[in-house]
């Protein structure tokens, strides 16, 4: 498979853009496509494989980032944080039928309603699953990655959020509803979890949802576990 990098950056709570950046999903999405060349097609996200999900430690929060290149962390700003990378191909090509991983996802979980009942209802072009809802969605979505669920925790994040556009002109405000999933899956296609992988989960990729992490279940560190 092609090269895959994870890259772990821990901002300083001293660091004005750092603080900016975790504050809002459109800002720290620009902040992390800007370690990597432009030239990338239409849709760069996606073509550099770039997913990320900023997670919660007991020293404050950190930035997990996922790319298909790896990316030039001397473009971070000064001062800005410290920041580790690491090529993780090799472990993902280990994977085998009958393993037992963890995973991990920031997802976020919706459904689209049918054209009359949106309608009728005057619902939105989508609606953001929650609870049980939001456990049978993962479910399917781990179904599709080539994973047989054994356990399943989930909680409810805040929602992403952010303002896309230029300053001065008609901005549009973002938000996606976000939920983690934690637990423990059986392998059942290896080449259907390397896919998703690489590709992410569901929507609001470029705003912090979509990255499935996973480890050995023998240890919770690991492959392409932060």
């Amino acid at each position: 498979m092609n090269d895959i990098w994870l890259t772990r950056i821990v901002p300083h709570a001293s660091s004005r853009d750092a603080r900016g950046d975790l504050g809002n999903a459109v800002g720290l999405h620009r902040r992390l496509m800007s370690l990597f060349p432009d030239g990338a097609g239409p849709d760069p996200r996606a073509a550099l494989g770039v997913l990320h999900r900023v997670e919660d430690s007991p020293t404050g929060p950190y930035v997990l980032m996922q790319s298909r290149q790896q990316p030039d962390l001397g473009k971070l700003p000064k001062d800005y944080g410290t920041a580790a990378v690491r090529e993780t191909s090799p472990l993902l090509s280990a994977l085998r039928p009958g393993a037992t991983i963890h995973f991990r996802c920031v997802a976020s979980p919706v459904r689209k309603p049918g054209a009359g009942t949106r309608s009728l209802y005057n619902l939105p072009a989508v609606v953001p699953l929650t609870g049980a809802h939001a456990d049978e969605w993962w479910m399917r979505q781990a179904g599709t990655a080539g994973l047989k669920v054994l356990t399943l925790r989930s909680q409810p994040l805040d929602s992403a959020t952010g303002l896309r556009g230029r300053r001065g002109t008609d901005q549009q405000r973002i938000r996606h509803a976000r939920t983690r999933f934690d637990g423990t899956a059986a392998v059942i296609d290896p080449d259907q979890l390397r896919a998703k992988l690489t590709d992410g989960i569901g929507r609001g990729k470029a705003y912090g949802c979509g990255l499935l992490t996973i480890a050995p279940a023998r240890s919770r560190e690991g492959a392409t576990r932060a």
